[in-house]
């Protein structure tokens, strides 16, 4: 898992350093890389690609999917690195916002609570001007809605529809939505850019794969959190790679949108294990 955080915080960086190359671009050589990589290992396992059900769903996670990409992309490239990335770690509130709202899933005030906390942050990190990076931000924060849409869509197809088929819907939707973007602003790569676009995606596959072994071999109550190392990374290659300075109310804000989602993944997770526990008591009465 900690293999898994490194190489997509190494993804951002090489992200940020492809200088004038627009983010539908970058989100295009990706799509394409992983659309590549993906057919071939559903033709490898003999998986039908398109599937057989969920097909409007996992369109609509791919549409998504591409709109949260193409948001974190532009912010990595015009934000600073920590930031962006925290911002982007504030998906998962909203993919439990959604969950309530669209399939019926319970929430507690405790919940919320901790998504007050961690918009708190966001403050904390920009402070209350309107400005440009409050703008950055913002559209960060939709981004990430995005992205709660899209992990709901995923929901909805487990047990139904093979994870390789539903990595394929996302460059399916993702390169005609982008298409006509990259038409409109291409800028042709050079250099060392080609190299980091074709980076960007086999090093994207490889942090999925190391990330799936991971919850292959552990429960992911002992390794989610984990994954939070990604804003400590981004603070590391912010300050050494791109000479990214913040004061101390900026760090203690990110300390902050994280406090506010491990707080709220270890309620889940205690939550969970109490049902599984009452669960397993009333299966085996005597014991």
């Amino acid at each position: 898992m900690i293999t898994s955080t490194l190489l997509f915080a190494v993804m951002n960086v090489m992200v940020k350093l492809c200088g004038d190359i627009p983010s539908p671009e970058i989100v295009m050589f990706r799509s394409v890389i992983t659309l590549i990589i993906t057919f071939f290992l559903l033709r490898k396992n003999k998986i039908y690609p398109l599937g057989k059900s969920h097909r409007w769903i996992m369109i609509g996670r791919g549409a998504s999917g591409a709109i949260a990409l193409m948001i974190f992309f532009y912010c990595i490239k015009h934000l600073p690195l920590a930031t962006a990335v925290t911002v982007a770690y504030l998906s998962p509130i909203f993919t439990i916002i959604f969950s309530s709202l669209l399939l019926n899933e319970h929430i507690n005030w405790r919940q919320w609570m901790f998504f007050a906390i961690s918009f708190a942050g966001i403050i904390c990190i920009n402070g209350l001007h309107i400005d440009k990076d409050t703008s950055l931000v913002l559209l960060g924060l939709v981004g990430a809605a995005f992205s709660g849409l899209a992990y709901n869509a995923l929901r909805k197809t487990s047990g139904f529809v093979p994870a390789l088929v539903v990595v394929l819907y996302l460059p399916l939707v993702t390169i005609p939505l982008v298409t006509p973007m990259c038409i409109q602003q291409w800028v042709t790569p050079h250099g060392w850019q080609w190299l980091l676009l074709i980076g960007i995606g086999l090093v994207t596959q490889f942090a999925q794969l190391n990330m799936t072994k991971a919850y292959q071999m552990e429960r992911a109550g002992s390794i989610a959190n984990w994954a939070y190392l990604g804003v400590v990374f981004a603070l590391i290659f912010g300050y050494f790679i791109f000479d990214e300075r913040f004061n101390m109310l900026g760090i203690i804000g990110m300390v902050i949108v994280v406090s506010g989602i491990i707080l709220n993944f270890f309620y889940v997770n205690r939550v969970t294990s109490a049902k599984r526990f009452k669960a397993y008591f009333r299966a085996f009465p005597g014991m």
